[in-house]
């Protein structure tokens, strides 16, 4: 999209996170991922898709937002947006997990330069040590996991992700100050219950510092399609990619210290 794209499409991923905070089909939800930075913390970097937790049956909860977008979000955006939607769960999930039902969002506008905009909904499982949050936003009361849980599902997928996602990385770095003082130990203790072995963390530890030019390459693309200009622009002019990559190992092997997981 360009122009006024990644503002409209923003504007309606607020739409979205309204409507789940307020409609019987959010209760108990929780709002995490990329875009709970965005809105809740004001980051700096754009997310296309919006990610809940969720401890019950992704399925039925599935069902239950697109039932509750159908009432409520697609009238909104037709009447305030002048856009066209429709929503249906996704064909295939978004995330390399069993652990995740995501739900297709559409939007369009004939006779606009806008294209297409699609906005992915995944209602996934994080691993939680702390109870849930209440955070406000425009009036809006939005219930989130804690900074440290964040911070914490961060670690997690950069070590587990089969194919590493380097915007993982660059929420690390910018949010890096959000780890509680004992998160060596509680990330310890989320790796054993999801039986993740030393080894898996040892691989992604040495994947970083074996390609520090592919991976800050990477990294650099993310800075220049993502995040908002000025703080792109600050990233660029401190080191860009490499930067960031040098800061996140440093993070990382105080996080995954010694007397990691066991196999």
């Amino acid at each position: 999209m360009e122009g006024l794209g990644p503002e409209v499409s923003e504007r309606i991923q607020r739409m979205v996170a309204a409507v789940v905070a307020t409609q019987p089909a959010g209760v108990g939800l929780r709002l995490v991922g990329g875009f709970r930075y965005r809105l809740l913390d004001r980051g700096v970097r754009r997310s296309i898709d919006i990610d809940y937790h969720w401890h019950g049956d992704l399925v039925a909860k599935q069902g239950e937002l697109i039932t509750a977008f159908g009432r409520r979000l697609l009238p909104d955006v037709r009447r305030q947006l002048g856009m066209e939607g429709s929503v249906s769960p996704a064909r295939v999930a978004g995330h390399e997990s069993p652990a995740v039902a995501t739900i297709d969002l559409a939007f369009w506008k004939l006779g606009s330069s806008l294209g297409r905009i699609e906005i992915p909904v995944d209602i996934l499982r994080i691993e939680c040590a702390d109870p849930p949050v209440a955070r406000t936003a425009d009036g809006i009361v939005y219930r989130t996991a804690s900074d440290a849980d964040m911070l914490e599902s961060k670690v997690i997928a950069i070590v587990t992700r089969t194919h590493l996602e380097h915007r993982d990385l660059i929420d690390l770095h910018l949010f890096a100050n959000h780890a509680a003082p004992d998160a060596a130990a509680r990330i310890r203790e989320k790796l054993e219950r999801l039986r993740v072995g030393e080894e898996l963390v040892r691989r992604r530890l040495d994947d970083l510092a074996r390609s520090p030019a592919h991976h800050a390459k990477t990294i650099d693309v993310v800075i220049r399609s993502q995040l908002d200009p000025p703080a792109a622009a600050t990233l660029v002019d401190s080191g860009g990619g490499r930067a960031v990559l040098e800061s996140v190992r440093t993070t990382l092997a105080g996080l995954l210290a010694a007397e990691g997981p066991t196999a």
